[in-house]
């Protein structure tokens, strides 16, 4: 499956007075008060070196800005399986999965003969499906924390704004190489997709164990409330991709958001939410509300965050 391709691509212009000075995560050079990356055509002069890059560099958030929100009515320019069966993951899992064995069947990387992915592979002895998914995955700072904490894991991004897809895709790429041979951030990859129309798509029932909904986009108007990303239809195909026990974790700044999410879930027969308790013991609780670009935003700003999470119960007996 080929990488999406937005629907019309963004330019921007950027003047900076000052000198670009070069850190840990730039690109830029400061051999000149106008830096190479300053005025007109900047953003691709910048996309086009971190392309040909040999060093690996993280890459710099205001070269990849767009609008804070994407509407998920929108006829966006987008790549999707048939099925889930028809999914090649390999672009974005490389160390797990090889095309030449065909599609969609997972290779074990520690004994597959026609497939040498370096040392870092061999200690990753993986099943080769997702399991873990960041629905509106931002910038990516979910998917960079809970990578490593869930080395046995398969987590996925989904984004539909593809300036972000693309800046979470060179992140990602960038700590790859950065720590090769430790085999750390094979398990994470993003895509650009909408969740709202085709999550059914791309995982099978019962294939998820964690999906998590972080600052999601409130939608304020009422006329709007149809585009949130929770509601009671949404809340079904939540159900079928999660399997049975499987967590859906929400957070937001926005309290009638909060209740409104909890009420679709509250109000549904294959979800109970979890206890007080129950969030006090899940690490995952405590890395949302500080990993991402939101929750670390709401934090500066002392906000409040209203956190809910919810199980996925059986089937019932029909």
């Amino acid at each position: 499956m080929a990488s999406a391709t937005s629907a019309a691509s963004a330019t921007s212009t950027t003047s900076a007075s000052a000198s670009l000075a070069p850190s840990s995560e730039s690109l830029a050079p400061a051999s000149s008060k106008k830096g190479k990356y300053s005025g007109r055509g900047a953003r691709d002069r910048y996309r086009e070196d971190l392309v040909n890059r040999v060093e690996a560099k993280l890459p710099q958030k205001r070269f990849f800005r767009q609008r804070a929100h994407a509407n998920p009515f929108s006829d966006h320019q987008l790549d999707y399986p048939v099925s889930p069966d028809q999914m090649d993951w390999s672009p974005y899992y490389p160390a797990y999965f090889a095309r030449t064995r065909g599609l969609p069947e997972p290779i074990d990387i520690t004994t597959d003969p026609n497939e040498d992915m370096g040392a870092e592979a061999v200690a990753l002895k993986k099943t080769g499906i997702v399991d873990i998914v960041d629905i509106g995955c931002g910038f990516g700072g979910l998917l960079v924390e809970l990578g490593p904490k869930f080395s046995n894991s398969v987590i996925l991004g989904m984004e539909i704004r593809t300036s972000v897809t693309n800046y979470v895709t060179e992140r990602i790429h960038a700590l790859r190489i950065q720590h090769k041979g430790q085999g750390l951030y094979q398990n994470i990859s993003v895509i650009r997709a909408n969740a709202m129309k085709f999550l059914p798509n791309f995982f099978q029932k019962g294939q998820l164990a964690k999906m998590f909904f972080c600052f999601p986009d409130p939608h304020f108007k009422a006329r709007k409330h149809k585009a949130r990303i929770i509601s009671s239809t949404l809340a079904s195909e939540y159900a079928y991709v999660l399997k049975p026990g499987g967590i859906v974790y929400t957070i937001t700044d926005v309290e009638d958001l909060h209740m409104w999410m909890a009420e679709h879930f509250n109000g549904h027969e294959l979800f109970e939410r979890l206890t007080p308790e129950e969030l006090a013991e899940d690490e995952c609780v405590a890395i949302m509300a500080t990993a991402t670009e939101e929750g670390k935003k709401v934090e500066r700003n002392k906000g409040e965050k209203f956190t809910a999470c919810f199980r996925r119960l059986p089937d019932p007996e029909w």
